[in-house]
């Protein structure tokens, strides 16, 4: 198995093989978070409009994301995955917009197998990727709006490489160097309410899911569904 590292949107049109779009904060948190809690699917989309149109024409019943952290108007949530934690989804399709995870699924147009990332679901998602015995893996790590490195995305690449290749890794090292420094300060911050602290807990809770988040293309559009591997 070949394993490389990507980032950010080139990154993700670059990436082939069996390919996982990484986004800790908070995208993929939030969707795992969501088919927890029983939702039936989730539509990845790259624009507002698009999300919105779905929800008009019956193709979904939930919208939820973010345009710069902040819920868009008329979208139903945000891109908190506390705030799904209480949320009423079963049996919901919800449609997901953010400015940096959908938009690398929407972008990953060369990936044979396609997956959802964030470190509540790693080890799950190393079984899942691991199970298909893919010859080429691409890890991508999105970013801050796809167009920054950031530290959680890109260990989480790192933390599933090894964990790929046979290594345990070390989850609470994983943690410990994403509290340190880089995006975390910024949760629980007052002057910007949408990132809450509950949110930052979640996100690296690792491995709080045994399922990984696999995503198919279904009339054209990339939908994203649970995947138990053993």
């Amino acid at each position: 198995m070949s394993i490389r590292i990507e980032s950010l949107l080139e990154g993700a049109r670059r990436a082939s093989g069996t390919v996982v779009i990484i986004d800790v904060f908070r995208a993929f948190t939030t969707a795992a978070v969501a088919l927890a809690r029983s939702a039936d699917r989730i539509v990845m989309v790259a624009e507002v409009a698009d999300a919105l149109e779905l929800r008009r024409r019956g193709q979904g019943q939930i919208c939820m994301g973010e345009v710069g952290g902040l819920a868009p108007p008329g979208f139903d949530f945000g891109n908190s995955p506390h705030e799904l934690s209480t949320a009423e989804v079963r049996g919901k399709t919800i449609i997901q917009r953010t400015g940096a995870g959908t938009q690398g699924i929407v972008a990953a147009a060369g990936a044979m197998r396609l997956y959802a990332g964030a470190l509540v679901t790693a080890s799950a998602t190393a079984r899942a990727v691991r199970h298909g015995s893919p010859p080429e893996v691409s890890l991508v790590a999105m970013g801050n709006r796809a167009i920054a490195r950031t530290d959680e995305d890109e260990l989480c690449a790192m933390h599933l490489r090894n964990l790929l290749e046979g290594r345990p890794g070390d989850p609470q090292a994983v943690r410990r160097v994403i509290l340190a420094g880089g995006e975390a300060p910024t949760f629980g911050d007052p002057t910007g309410p949408h990132r809450r602290r509950a949110d930052l807990d979640m996100a690296l809770d690792i491995d709080r899911y045994d399922f990984a988040i696999r995503v198919t293309l279904e009339e054209g559009r990339p939908i994203g569904r649970m995947e138990r591997a053993s």
